[in-house]
């Protein structure tokens, strides 16, 4: 487990773009936090790090985006919506994923779903309108570098 402090915005999606290097095809990355952590912002650092070119939003009302345009395909699901371990699984996101980077936001309300190899990334603000970010491997993850605390 690995913690950042983030003091704005920018640091939020520069350590997430810092991350793409460790990142590859058939990698899910679990994003947990209130809402206004700024998960959103952490997808938008990694995808960019990952070269997409379109702008990365919440996925809130549609529940999942796709973005081909980078280095590799990128999926961001927002699992704020679902309702039911059924619900998640009729998104097919498993399929679809498999040879993409998964990112589910709220991914704790489908954490039953989640694989065992995966990076947790846990968002918390602060008082001042930073945030701290702990970043846990699970499973093979365990092996991997990850970016060095800023």
């Amino acid at each position: 487990m690995t913690t950042y402090i983030s003091a704005e915005e920018s640091e939020t999606r520069s350590l997430a773009g810092s991350l793409a290097a460790a990142v590859g095809p058939g990698d899910v990355i679990a994003l947990v936090g209130e809402l206004g952590s700024g998960k959103t912002r952490f997808a938008a650092g990694l995808a960019c790090g990952l070269g997409v070119e379109e702008v990365v939003s919440s996925p809130s009302f549609v529940m999942m985006r796709e973005y081909h345009s980078g280095l590799v395909p990128f999926i961001h699901v927002d699992a704020y919506r679902v309702r039911s371990h059924l619900e998640f699984e009729d998104l097919d996101v498993w399929e679809r994923a498999r040879d993409c980077v998964l990112v589910i936001e709220w991914a704790d309300l489908v954490a039953m779903d989640l694989p065992e190899d995966r990076l947790d990334v846990l968002i918390s603000p602060d008082d001042s309108g930073g945030r701290t970010i702990v970043l846990e491997p699970r499973g093979t993850w365990r092996n991997r570098s990850l970016p060095d605390p800023i």
